[in-house]
């Protein structure tokens, strides 16, 4: 029912190159791939290049995980396609071209826990019931003045933030070399076709918000992944280093805020004269209905729970309101073109893929099944006591994680074996935090800053 044929727009390699560089993430949100040499590009771009299922098996200790259940490579390491699309073909810097791919196993059918791949089937499935998304997103990330290698000769602790060591929103007191690297940001994004809104200072010392401007999902997720790299190569090139985690010190953590809204023909579908139209209640009511399993997939690491502290800027109750910034989805009304919702939830460690394929299942599972949404929030979404009825987000791993497995609705939309996947995969990491080394009652522990201050 649902197309997810290659894009058969192709862009032509360019004539200087002297690799291509394909690349992909895996389901932890790391940017994976490989170099190779023009002829073999030219080879293997419509076939694929084999890249190890494993990828799919390896944690960010570089552990093996058992108990998943992605089972094929058990016993054998099989290898898994990933295609290119050739749409998404720049040229990264000179010599170097990039292209992002897609995973698909050798009988010609999409990995079914493959992260883009589900954005595409998600897609698919909007572009059946007659809507094309558009989204965008707002990165948070905190950039430190120490070089990756001296921090990790500290473990990644009492760094130096770049810019000051105090914290404003919109502040333009920043030092030239936090304003020279954000510049140099920019600059790489235009070159690689990346098109971005804003960028500005953030609540906490170094930290950083950059906006890519709205795209469709695919597209805009390819760009995040993308920017997340640009954003590193830059702080490596100047001897800086910046970090996506969700709380990179003990401070304020730091998070994505994902814009949505759905077209047809053309015309916003979200926009209503007396508020939220009728399509925009149900797609809240099912990213309300989705949100506690969804918890587990756009906090996907052990600090991202630690953000989930009332009055500090992330939501902390499973809420919706009109222009409300302390619920979890916000609506943005009154608009023909601006007319949106924005989903607080995420942190900056989540894979972009993954936060997308997510929000539009609950969007989906709202629009098909006309779910209403609860009554909105009118005041302030913290601090609600358990009377007035409205939930606490998930604030653990183990409890998102069961939540997620629970969700019948989720299920449906991204797949039995993407959840059943994903859930084994989060009860692995829980482990792993509780028996080597990870301290649950610190504000950030060691363990947590060693495992994720680079990755994604």
């Amino acid at each position: 029912m649902f197309d997810l044929t290659q894009s058969t727009q192709d862009t032509a390699p360019s004539s200087s190159q002297r690799a291509i560089r394909i690349e992909a993430t895996n389901h932890e949100g790391s940017l994976l791939g490989k170099n190779v040499s023009p002829a073999k590009f030219a080879a293997g771009k419509e076939a694929g290049f084999a890249f190890a299922d494993i990828l799919f098996a390896i944690d960010l200790g570089n552990e093996i995980v058992l108990g998943d259940a992605f089972p094929d490579w058990r016993g054998n390491i099989y290898d898994i396609q990933m295609i290119p699309d050739m749409s998404t073909l720049v040229e990264w810097k000179p010599g170097l071209d990039s292209v992002i791919g897609d995973y698909w196993l050798k009988d010609g059918t999409p990995v079914p826990i493959c992260p883009r791949n589900l954005v595409r089937k998600m897609v698919a499935r909007l572009e059946y019931l007659g809507y094309a998304a558009t989204v965008a997103v707002e990165i948070e990330a905190t950039l430190f003045e120490e070089s990756v290698q001296e921090a990790r000769k500290v473990g990644y602790r009492d760094l130096t933030p770049l810019g000051g060591s105090t914290g404003a929103t919109y502040h333009l007191a920043r030092s030239s070399d936090w304003v020279d690297y954000m510049d140099a940001v920019v600059d790489r994004l235009d070159r690689v076709g990346i098109t971005w809104e804003a960028w500005t200072d953030e609540a906490a010392a170094g930290q950083t918000e950059l906006n890519l401007a709205p795209t469709d999902p695919v597209r805009l997720c390819d760009n995040w992944a993308r920017t997340r790299q640009v954003m590193r190569e830059v702080a490596f090139e100047r001897g800086h280093t910046v970090s996506f985690m969700a709380k990179p010190t003990a401070g304020f953590g730091q998070g994505a805020h994902i814009n949505l809204s759905l077209q047809s023909d053309g015309v916003n579908q979200f926009f209503a004269e007396d508020g939220p139209s009728e399509l925009m209640r149900h797609a809240v009511g099912g990213l309300l209905a989705t949100m506690p399993g969804a918890t587990s997939i756009v906090f996907p690491q052990i600090t991202s729970y630690r953000r989930l502290v009332d009055l500090t800027g992330p939501p902390t109750t499973v809420s919706w309101g009109i222009n409300n910034k302390t619920a979890a989805v916000r609506a943005v009304c009154g608009h023909p073109k601006y007319s949106r919702l924005e989903y607080r939830l995420p942190g900056a460690d989540v894979n972009p893929y993954l936060a997308i394929a997510g929000v539009l299942a609950g969007v989906l599972a709202g629009i098909e099944r006309r779910i209403a949404p609860p009554e909105q929030v009118t005041d302030m979404a913290w601090c609600l006591p358990d009377s007035v009825g409205v939930t606490r987000i998930p604030d653990t791993m183990s409890k998102a994680g069961a939540a997620l497995d629970a969700d019948p609705l989720l299920r449906e939309y991204l797949g039995d074996e993407f959840v059943d996947f994903w859930v084994a995969s989060r009860r692995w990491e829980w482990m792993e935090f509780h028996t080597k080394g990870g301290d649950p009652f610190a504000e950030l522990s060691q363990w947590e800053s060693t495992r994720y201050f680079e990755f994604p």
